[in-house]
């Protein structure tokens, strides 16, 4: 459980030291976030074709307040500790970072990532940081999603039971 809940970080200050090692290093950092509310294939599909892209793959989480914010009332279905540590478990993730706003922008723009990555759903120019990114000589990519599968449809599927 020690190696897991070393790969997540409750801020961006808390994961600047690693940030820094891992830049020191020249790894190619790739970039992605969401809610992960309820942790299904198409997240693990998802997030396998991210860290293919690069050296280390960092997730931003959004906490419980900006998921209720984004998402309604009834959510998030898992806190954030519980949802950091299925995302962390995974070995392709190497750094789960929260951030607390609507978007990830200023989480972006922060760690600097050479690639940042969203779900295919998304244009470029809707992808937060994406304008950071470019700027930097970095790339956005949208991986397709796998079909059949998204939190909504399965929520809405318990529901019906």
């Amino acid at each position: 459980m020690n190696d897991i809940s070393r790969k997540i970080y409750p801020s961006f200050d808390a994961f600047f030291e690693k940030l820094k090692t891992w830049k020191t290093s020249n790894y190619k950092l790739v970039f992605t976030n969401g809610c992960f509310d309820l942790l299904h294939r198409g997240h693990v599909d998802f997030l396998m074709a991210a860290a293919q892209l690069g050296d280390k793959l960092i997730v931003g989480l959004n906490t419980d307040q900006s998921v209720n914010q984004l998402k309604g009332v009834n959510r998030p279905l898992m806190d954030e500790q519980s949802r950091s540590l299925l995302i962390a478990a995974m070995q392709m993730v190497d750094a789960v970072v929260l951030f607390n706003e609507e978007t990830p922008y200023n989480l972006i723009k922060a760690v600097q990532p050479d690639v940042l990555v969203k779900g295919s759903e998304y244009a470029v120019e809707e992808i937060a940081g994406h304008d950071l990114v470019l700027a930097r000589g970095g790339s956005v990519e949208t991986i397709e999603m796998t079909e059949g599968a998204s939190t909504s449809a399965l929520i809405e599927k318990i529901r019906n039971l």
